[in-house]
């Protein structure tokens, strides 16, 4: 297997063999040689982890190996820890090397697959992005904040798959946080929505890493309320109701009701908690294909959505900065198989240059995003609420664990 060159726009059949076909050695060899420093292999921070983390190991196994020797000299009576610990210390320290060699192997070979598939269906992949300039909620939060191998398409809009993490606290009480993502550009911005999947959620409610006042929840029609929990920020209930017309509907529960979803600016979002997005499975691949161009082709609709509140304020045109939107998605041609999604079809879409969509996922910390025009300043952002839920949970948890300690041990 080679990695091919990006195509250029037009249409693309679906094609997942690159993430399953055999490797070829020279074109790995080469894929590695042009890659970025670090970014096919191990980055420095895990480097560094390796390195303490074999040092431990020999240190620990080498005090384990002298006490055990020293235990056989004595029921022996022969000088025995003197081949068991360095015999001991040199089996460990290989196990180790071929460890780290297959891991980097694995991170290699992992990073020249995605290559290969973005580029077979006209993306690209870039192994990895620190602290990503994106509105959305998680985006944020913590330090060391990156985004994995991710692969983007531009055509008809921009669509963005990665894996995200970010830490939180420190020391012994460092968390880290992971989750998948899927960020598509909207033709204009638009109202802060979220959409909290009753999928995903756990025992102390949702898994989300923000909390929304009840009053901003707004209720739709049929079924919809059983899969999410819609939130809006108030005075945007008509609005809502525009954008989630029930086709919207009927696809987001049919398609991406395992998805958390956010609209912010001119952003949507798709988050999956503890799970992998961009992965060398072609069935999950292709369901989130599928699931991403059912999305796609009704955000055409939403183009023309404007923001009553600014032409009241004798704004109009305020928020017209976003690009035209995208030509619709060409029907398929009989016998030609194209991606369970269509996303990838677009030969009719205006160029990436014309619309903005192409345009990369903002990358320096030193400027941060700000909301664009297009939605009054009470629909940027929802407004958060204190977990009261979860902070009562854990109180109550915390109660019954004193007294289940006072009843059984009287202290």
């Amino acid at each position: 297997m080679t990695v091919p060159t990006n195509r250029p726009a037009g249409s693309y059949p679906f094609d997942a063999t690159p993430l399953t076909a055999p490797i070829d050695r020279a074109a790995l060899a080469a894929f590695a040689r042009s890659a970025p420093a670090g970014g096919s292999g191990a980055s420095a921070p895990q480097i560094i982890g390796m390195v303490f983390g074999g040092i431990a190991i020999v240190f620990i196994l080498g005090v384990a190996g002298s006490i055990f020797g020293a235990m056989l000299s004595t029921s022996l009576g022969v000088g025995v820890s003197v081949i068991v610990t360095p015999l001991l210390l040199l089996v460990v320290a290989a196990v180790i090397t071929v460890g780290v060699v297959f891991w980097v192997r694995g991170r290699r070979i992992r990073a020249y697959r995605l290559a290969a598939f973005a580029a077979a269906n006209g993306m690209s992949y870039l192994p990895e992005l620190a602290d990503p300039q994106l509105p959305g909620m998680i985006f944020g939060l913590g330090h060391a904040r990156a985004s994995r191998d991710l692969v983007r398409g531009t055509t008809p809009r921009f669509v963005e798959f990665a894996n995200y993490q970010y830490t939180t606290g420190s020391g012994k009480e460092a968390e880290t946080h992971h989750w998948g993502y899927v960020a598509i550009r909207l033709d204009v911005p638009l109202p802060n929505i979220v959409l909290d999947s009753l999928a995903n959620n756990g025992f102390l409610g949702s898994n989300l890493p923000a909390s929304y006042g009840r009053h901003q929840r707004l209720s739709l029609e049929g079924d919809f309320d059983q899969y999410f929990a819609l939130y809006c920020p108030e005075g945007y209930e008509r609005d809502a109701l525009y954008l989630f017309t029930p086709d919207v509907m009927a696809r987001l529960i049919d398609n991406a009701a395992s998805f958390d979803i956010e609209i912010v600016d001119d952003w949507l979002f798709l988050y999956a908690q503890k799970t992998e997005v961009t992965t060398l499975d072609p069935a999950a691949w292709a369901q989130l294909f599928g699931t991403v161009g059912a999305v796609i082709t009704k955000l055409q609709q939403w183009a023309r959505w404007r923001d009553d509140r600014l032409r009241a304020a004798g704004a109009v045109g305020a928020g017209s900065t976003a690009a035209p939107s995208a030509s619709p998605v060409p029907a398929t041609a009989p016998g030609v198989p194209v991606a369970p999604l269509g996303f990838l079809a677009g030969a009719a879409a205006p160029s990436a240059d014309a619309t903005g969509f192409a345009a990369p996922t903002p990358a320096d910390p030193g400027q941060p995003w700000s909301p664009p025009p297009g939605v009054a300043s009470g629909g940027r952002r929802l407004k958060r609420a204190f977990p009261w839920v979860s902070v009562l949970m854990f109180g109550i948890i915390a109660v019954a664990w004193f007294v289940f300690r006072v009843l059984l041990f009287g202290h």
